[in-house]
C-alpha cells in the first residue's frame, strides 16, 4: 500500500491529566513528552504535524520546531473531539489523510506511522488502525488491554477489554495457560481523511462504545470500514502515569546509551 505523500500526524495533547497532571510537559531526558511524540511524527515523514491542546504552556514549549500548534477547547472529552476542532482551525480538506497519534506515544515507531496512513487512504476506509499479537494469557485476560477481532480482510468485527474470540475449550480445561490460537490486541493510533474525522466527532456514541467504553466501536456500530493491519513494528507502552514515565525515562536512558551520547533530547 502507498503512504499518501500529504499525510498529517494530528497529537491531542490535553494539558490536564489526572493519573500525570501536566502530562505533555512531563521531562523525558532533555525534551518535554510531546516533543518526543512530535519528533516521531516528522520522522515518519508527515507532511505536516500538528498538536492540538488546550493550555498556552504547550504551545510555548513547541516554539522555534516545525511544529503546528491548534489551542482548542479544554471542555474536549475525547481527543477525537479535539482533533475536529483542530481540523476545523487548520482548514484540512475532507481528502487529506490524518494520523491520530496519542501525546503519550514518545516510542511510537515512524513504520507504524506510516502503516496506518497507508490503510487510511484505501478506498471506503473510515477509519483504520493497528493491532499487535497477543502471546500471554495475562494480556488476553486484561481488561486494560483491548481485544480487536477482524476479517480475512482485514475489516474489525469488534473491539473488546473481554478476550475475544473466547477459546471455549481450552478455557474450560485451564484459564492460566496461552492457549493455542490468534488473539491481537488493539494499538490506540487511527487514521481517517479529515471529512470523516469531522463526522466521526458530530456521531452520537453508540451503545456497544457506551458499555465498553471503546470509541471506535461507535464506527462499527454505524456500518463503516473499520480497516485494521498487524503493526510493522512495536510500540512500546505509552506514558500515562509517573510509573510509566520512569519506565520511559530509563528506556530512553538505555537507546541513549546505545547510541553512546548522553542527551535525552529528540534529534
Amino acid at each position: 500500500m502507498d503512504v499518501p505523500a500529504d499525510f498529517i500526524v494530528a497529537i491531542p495533547a490535553r494539558y490536564a491529566s489526572t493519573r500525570l497532571p501536566g502530562k505533555p510537559l512531563q521531562p523525558l531526558g532533555d525534551a518535554p513528552l510531546v516533543l518526543h511524540v512530535a519528533q516521531r511524527a516528522l520522522e515518519a515523514g508527515a507532511a505536516e504535524v500538528w498538536v492540538a491542546t488546550d493550555d498556552v504552556r504547550v504551545r510555548d514549549a513547541l516554539a522555534g520546531t516545525p511544529v503546528h500548534v491548534a489551542m482548542t477547547s479544554s471542555a474536549h472529552l475525547s481527543g477525537t473531539d479535539r482533533l475536529a476542532e483542530c481540523a476545523a482551525l487548520a482548514g484540512w480538506a475532507d481528502e487529506r489523510v490524518v494520523v491520530n497519534l496519542q501525546g503519550d506515544e514518545p516510542f511510537a515507531p515512524a513504520a507504524g506511522i506510516r502503516a496506518v496512513a497507508a490503510l487510511a487512504a484505501q478506498p471506503q476506509v473510515a477509519l483504520a488502525t493497528l493491532a499487535a499479537p497477543i502471546d500471554d494469557v495475562q494480556t488476553l485476560l486484561d481488561p486494560n488491554a483491548v481485544k480487536v477481532v477482524f476479517g480475512a480482510g482485514g475489516n474489525a468485527l469488534y473491539f473488546s477489554r473481554a478476550p475475544v474470540p473466547w477459546p471455549r475449550d481450552a478455557f474450560a480445561r485451564d484459564r492460566a495457560t496461552m492457549p493455542a490460537g490468534e488473539w491481537w490486541r488493539h494499538i490506540g493510533i487511527y487514521g481517517y481523511r479529515a471529512g470523516f474525522l469531522r463526522r466521526f466527532a458530530a456521531m452520537a456514541p453508540g451503545r456497544l462504545e457506551q458499555i465498553e467504553m471503546l470509541e471506535q466501536l461507535r464506527v462499527i456500530e454505524a456500518g463503516l470500514r473499520v480497516a485494521v493491519g498487524p503493526t510493522p513494528a512495536p510500540f512500546p507502552p505509552g506514558v500515562d502515569t509517573p510509573e510509566d514515565l520512569a519506565r520511559a525515562q530509563a528506556r530512553l536512558s538505555g537507546a541513549d546509551a546505545g547510541r553512546g551520547t548522553g542527551s535525552g533530547a529528540p534529534a
